[in-house]
């Protein structure tokens, strides 16, 4: 579905105030990495697992999943599964990661029409700024909310209630974009119109989203009275 048309839903012309994007799956595919990841933890450490296990740890603090888990790992502690995880990241074999179509054109475009930018991830801040720093938008955020400044991760809506707060609009005035579940219902508890991604999952687990596109390509900002993409560089 193209997001040409706000709708009744959200902000209408006009009426945009900030975008909050989630990071994983979002602006950047990581998940068939974060996946992989988890993978090999469980099978390092002989414990059954299947794809639907590992899928529903999408979009949620890896320490907040393990520590759900802990009593499948005797003697390890949260910290410690957490840092094994963490661990696979580099190894060999891992898949590659890369920008989400139209997601970096996206988040230039709303900077250049002056709309504020937020990010929230469940990712711990050094992770998140390496990711993107590689994208090169990290200088366009206003606001980047982590793992590491909320004390509940998603579905908890703490994280864009922040970052809506840090902005300084109100929830009803933001955009959130989301891929994963458990994100689009932090973006809906907070009270915000909620776009889903099917970056990495599919569009009847987004079923709760206003909108749901295949990627950042579908998404026209002329929906909101913006200029559309490059239109400022002409």
């Amino acid at each position: 579905m193209e997001l040409t048309d706000p709708g009744s839903a959200g902000p209408g012309r006009g009426g945009l105030k900030a975008a909050v994007f989630d990071l994983d799956g979002t602006l950047i595919d990581t998940e068939p990495r974060n996946r992989e990841m988890w993978v090999r933890m469980f099978t390092a450490n002989g414990i059954a697992h299947d794809e639907a296990l590992i899928a529903s740890f999408a979009g949620r603090r890896g320490r907040e999943v393990l520590a759900e888990l802990l009593h499948l790992f005797p003697g390890r502690t949260v910290e410690d599964l957490f840092h094994e995880v963490v661990s696979y990241e580099t190894g060999p074999g891992m898949p590659p990661v890369k920008p989400v179509p139209g997601a970096v054109e996206l988040v230039r475009a709303l900077h250049a029409a002056a709309v504020p930018v937020a990010v929230v991830t469940s990712g711990v801040r050094g992770y998140a700024e390496g990711l993107l720093d590689g994208l090169g938008i990290k200088e366009l955020l206003d606001v980047l909310v982590t793992a590491d400044d909320v004390a509940n991760g998603k579905p908890d809506p703490e994280g864009f209630l922040a970052a809506c707060d840090a902005l300084g609009v109100a929830p009803r005035d933001a955009l959130g974009f989301e891929d994963a579940p458990a994100g689009v219902a932090a973006v809906k508890a907070a009270g915000m119109t909620c776009v889903g991604i099917t970056t990495t999952q599919p569009a009847a687990a987004l079923a709760a989203a206003d909108r749901v596109v295949a990627d950042m390509t579908e998404v026209d900002l002329r929906a909101w009275g913006l200029p559309a993409r490059g239109e400022h560089e002409e």
